[in-house]
């Protein structure tokens, strides 16, 4: 083995990636980029969870109530209010995960029914709504625990009247059939306030969107993922690879202007696009039996200006890029945290505050919340436009620069 000529050919590839700076940069800060969002991302529980809370009564064990459900982690409480339709108007309109509605009958301790507290849960994030049940069931148990010692102490006090209530009824009764009538009242009404006590409050689940499955909240934000890195990648070979082939430059020796060229990279990736994404959703149809409650045809549009949105955001990172590997190491620090930050695998709420404020500068977020709004909850045009006119914001944005710089450096 000839040593010196292997730490020759060591010395020329240091020495050509120390030359191409964008290339080292993205190879170093990746990495970082990536262990921080498994660390700190994916590795903490759901907490913080936006909710709303009905409160139809005021006393101390709605003030009790009220507390504990803010002092919980898992929750955040957005709004309390005193109208119901408020706060499912909340939870309709994606403001809130889900509204905690108390009863107004929750201060009166003398009713021995139980008492009825409903959670109406935005069911379509299905990863909130698993952590979201268990712990309003864990934390109405012991709320209810709290208002069953106090009913067991105001019937340890009543109790004795009762009975010596009726040992006076059963002495001055004449016969021994309604000392035993007596005896039997007084022990049903211990045995109904037991059972007050036994049952203090019921938790009522409304699901809104019904049982969602886990691959029914996933593929939707699989769709726009998979459409995401195929248009950022495929710009990669289109642009990048081209001029680095010399395939471009060639081109531009033709009395052809930047904008045709640009123009017929866009038709050309977006025609390809809309058909993969029609493949995907059949593919998603008959092989995992995902049913769209929304509009088809608006899902496809979806998928369509989310393609549209990414093309314009590969075009402008290989505008400068001048071979493919460097346009690889320049895009992975993009769209590989996007990936984890825009809520495809884990809802938005498990990450820390400040890949939270990450999320909604990308553009999968909002293609995700729009795709799961019109597969999962039936959303039309007007529930989705905020997420169609964000994502036409960053194509115009992503276009521009990208013109801007294909200009100035082909």
């Amino acid at each position: 083995m000839e040593t010196k000529k292997i730490l020759w050919m060591l010395k020329k590839d240091l020495l050509s990636l120390w030359r191409h700076k964008t290339r080292l940069i993205s190879m170093l800060v990746f990495p970082i980029i990536m262990i921080t969002l498994f660390g700190y991302g994916m590795g903490g529980s759901i907490e913080n969870i936006p909710v709303a809370v009905v409160e139809q009564s005021h006393g101390n064990v709605t003030d009790m109530t009220l507390m504990a459900i803010k002092n919980t982690s898992m929750f955040e409480v957005k709004s309390i209010t005193n109208d119901v339709n408020k706060a499912k108007s909340m939870v309709d309109s994606g403001e809130v995960k889900a509204a905690i509605i108390l009863p107004s009958n929750f201060e009166d301790l003398s009713d021995d029914q139980a008492k009825t507290v409903v959670l109406y849960l935005d069911s379509s994030d299905q990863i909130a709504g698993q952590a979201i049940v268990p712990s309003t069931q864990g934390l109405f148990a012991q709320i209810g625990s709290q208002i069953g010692a106090e009913k067991l102490a105001t019937l340890s006090v009543t109790g004795p009247t009762a009975s010596v209530t009726g040992e006076n009824i059963s002495t001055e009764s004449s016969g021994e059939t309604s000392t035993e009538s007596e005896g039997t009242d007084v022990a049903n009404g211990i045995t109904n306030s037991l059972n007050g006590v036994v049952n203090t409050i019921n938790l009522q689940i409304n699901k809104i969107y019904g049982d969602i499955a886990y691959i029914d909240f996933l593929v939707p934000a699989i769709l726009a993922m998979t459409m995401m890195m195929s248009c950022m990648m495929g710009m990669g070979q289109s642009i990048a690879g081209e001029r680095e082939t010399g395939e471009l430059a060639r081109l531009f020796m033709t009395p052809t202007s930047v904008a045709t060229v640009i123009g017929g990279k866009i038709i050309s990736k977006l025609t390809i696009e809309t058909a993969k994404a029609i493949l995907l959703l059949v593919t998603a149809i008959l092989l995992f039996g995902i049913t769209i409650n929304g509009n088809i045809a608006l899902a496809v549009i979806m998928l369509i200006i989310g393609a549209l949105c990414f093309v314009g955001f590969g075009i402008m990172i290989s505008a400068t890029a001048s071979s493919q590997e460097d346009y690889t190491q320049m895009v992975m620090p993009f769209t590989m945290p996007m990936m984890f930050v825009s809520g495809v695998f884990y809802p938005i709420e498990t990450m820390p505050w400040i890949f939270q404020k990450i999320a909604y500068i990308a553009p999968l977020t909002y293609l995700n919340d729009a795709m799961r709004g019109i597969m999962l909850k039936g959303a039309g045009l007007g529930d989705v436009w905020i997420d169609i006119v964000v994502l036409l914001g960053f194509t115009a944005l992503f276009f521009g620069l990208g013109v801007v710089r294909f200009n100035r450096d082909v």
